[in-house]
This record gives C-alpha cells, sequence and structure tokens, in this order.
C-alpha cells in the first residue's frame, strides 16, 4: 500500500491562477487577455460597466463576469469581496480599463479631462488599493497596469490621454518598489499600435463635446490622431494579448513590457533632445 501522506507539494495539484481583469467589453485589449488567460488555464475573472459587452463569454466556466465601474468604490468593494469570497484569492490584477481623450488641451472640457483621469489613473489605483491588502495577506500576487507608448512622447492632440498615461506609468514605478516587500510583483505593459476600438471609441467621446473655436481649423488632423494607432500597421490584438500574458505568467516577470508597432521608436523619441522630439511630432501630426 502506498502512503499518500508523504507525498510533496510538487505532485498535488496546483490551484488555477485567479485573474481579475478590468475593461474586458468585445473589441477591446481587455477582451483578448482574458481569453489569452483563460488559454493558459487561467481562471479569468472579466469585468466590464455593461455584462452585455462581454456576453461570447458567458457559456464558458473559465470566466466569472462582473459588472465594475473602477471610478466607484462601491462597484469596486462589491466585485472585489465576490471573488475573494468565491475563490479565496486575487492572484493576478490587469488594470486594462481605460479611456482616450482627443483635442486641444485648451478647449477640452475639464470634466473630459477629469474622466480620463477617473478611469485610467485613479480607476487603477482603486482597483490596487481593493486587492492588494488580500495579496499582502499571501504573500504573493502581480499586479499589472496597461500604459501606453503615448506616455513616453505626448504629441498635439493627446495630450489629456498621454499626461494620464504617464501618471499610470509613475504610479506603477511607486508601487513596484514598495509592494515587493509584501511579494507582490507591478509591472507596467506598454502597448504600440494594437488593433481595437480604441480610436472609435475616442471619437465617439470627442462627438460629444462642444464645438471647437480656437482650434475649428484642425479639426480633421484631431479627428486623425483619434486613430492614429489603428493605421495599417497595428499588431492584432490576440497577439499583443498571447505575448502580454506570457510574460506576465513567468515566476519573476519585468517591470516593464512594451509590445507592437511604434514601442522601440517611442522609446527612442523619450531619450531625444526636446527640439529634436517636437519637431518630429509636428512633422507627423501636421501642426
Amino acid at each position: 500500500m502506498v502512503n499518500r501522506s508523504h507525498d510533496s507539494d510538487d505532485d498535488r495539484e496546483q490551484p488555477k491562477p485567479v485573474v481579475l481583469i478590468t475593461g474586458c467589453s468585445q473589441g477591446g485589449l481587455g477582451h483578448a487577455l482574458a481569453r489569452a488567460f483563460a488559454a493558459n488555464d487561467c481562471t479569468v475573472v472579466a469585468t466590464s460597466r455593461s455584462l452585455s459587452s462581454m456576453a461570447d463569454f458567458e457559456p464558458d466556466p473559465r470566466f466569472f463576469l462582473q459588472e465594475l465601474d473602477v471610478q466607484s468604490d462601491e462597484s469596486v468593494r462589491r466585485v472585489t469581496e465576490a471573488v475573494v469570497r468565491k475563490y479565496g484569492r486575487v492572484d493576478v490584477l490587469v488594470n486594462n480599463a481605460g479611456i482616450q481623450c482627443v483635442g486641444p488641451l485648451a478647449e477640452v472640457p475639464l470634466s473630459a479631462i477629469e474622466n480620463a483621469f477617473g478611469t485610467n489613473v485613479f480607476g487603477s489605483l482603486r482597483m490596487v488599493q481593493a486587492v492588494v491588502p488580500h495579496m499582502a495577506t499571501r504573500k504573493q500576487g502581480k499586479i499589472v497596469n496597461v500604459g501606453s507608448v503615448s506616455a513616453l512622447a505626448s504629441g498635439p492632440w493627446s495630450g489629456a490621454y498621454s499626461a494620464s498615461k504617464a501618471a499610470l506609468h509613475a504610479l506603477t514605478d511607486t508601487l513596484r518598489l514598495k509592494l515587493a516587500l509584501f511579494g507582490i510583483d507591478v509591472v507596467n505593459v506598454v502597448p504600440g499600435a494594437i488593433k481595437s476600438n480604441i480610436g472609435n471609441s475616442a471619437l465617439a467621446r470627442y462627438d460629444r463635446m462642444p464645438e471647437l473655436e480656437l482650434f475649428k481649423p484642425f479639426e480633421a488632423r484631431i479627428r486623425e490622431r483619434a486613430n492614429f494607432s489603428q493605421r495599417s500597421r497595428t499588431t492584432p490584438a490576440d497577439m499583443f494579448a498571447k505575448n502580454t500574458v506570457a510574460v506576465i505568467l513567468k515566476k519573476n516577470p519585468p517591470a516593464w513590457f512594451s509590445y507592437g508597432p511604434y514601442s522601440t521608436a517611442m522609446a527612442i523619441m523619450y531619450h531625444l533632445p526636446i527640439c529634436v522630439r517636437d519637431f518630429i511630432l509636428k512633422k507627423i501630426m501636421k501642426c
């Protein structure tokens, strides 16, 4: 008779990682990331402001769907408690929920800029504060913040979005240093030009803004900027997600992972003299 009481921990089946992802509406990066994590044998908590935007996940037992508004303390608390109650933990948090905001800073309504920061920055930080106590208790976990290469060289017409992502990058750097004390890895994922619905969403928000006055002659260029990342040179979202998830699930993930067109170019731009960078951006954005 075999005495199984002496089986090593390695012989026991390891529980599937529980991954909580924000912003999983169909057509976006979060949706592709959710599918990629599920394909890697993870239990995925896919969230969005509307369950109907994730309807294709409903029949699949690998997904636990939750309505979540990252700008609401109550919504974040409710979802976090539901996940911990159901699975006992959150192994990976992916702060993917984000919104574009195009237009000249001198005329974009402050409410629109506040909304971008509310989702991209404070929404991410709200999620971090909700899951960190659970991760710290277990002395393990991963937090992934999805930034943007646009934060490396902020150009015309998307200053609010670039600034919000730059703020998120800075917060990620601080979190990485502090949360390491509790065994929590923090990763900054910086997408380049990835195929998604972000351009259409940006235009829809822009169309709801008051008509421009001072910058009215530049409206066509502003609209071009909204879809700049969606031109022919884009990486399919599923390819981005596959490569990103492989990096995140490593035992020791890197602090920074950038992938997609313009990733290298924008990293170089970041280190150029400001006068050179300004010249290049003016040429590209035709202003």
